[in-house]
């Protein structure tokens, strides 16, 4: 079980804000941020700008999958974009918080 940093776009606050309070509900994550992005982005050939809700999620590699099941059940968009990264190191006592968390 490794930590890792997960990066969600989403179509606005509110639709934001339902999908961290499900990873939260579930222990699929020990910590949701949400933060207003601006996006410009390629979409069915035709360059798009937007504002969106971004979602900064502290978790671990095991619970990728029920995330990503999870987020499927609200997002709107056709393709969400829900990318993870590695977390090669984190201050005294984060690793063991975020495990204790989501078991």
């Amino acid at each position: 079980m490794n930590l890792i940093t997960l990066f969600l776009t989403c179509a606005n606050e509110q639709e934001a804000k339902k999908i961290s309070d499900k990873l939260l509900d579930k222990k699929l994550a020990a910590c949701v941020k949400i933060t207003d992005v601006k996006s410009d982005y390629l979409w069915k050939g035709q360059k798009q700008h937007g504002e969106e809700a971004m979602l900064i999620i502290d978790s671990t590699d095991e619970k990728f999958d029920a995330i990503e099941a999870a987020v499927k059940e609200i997002h709107s968009y056709d393709v969400f974009v829900l990318t993870a990264y590695p977390v090669a190191k984190a201050s005294a006592g984060v690793e063991a918080w975020v495990k204790e968390v989501t078991s």
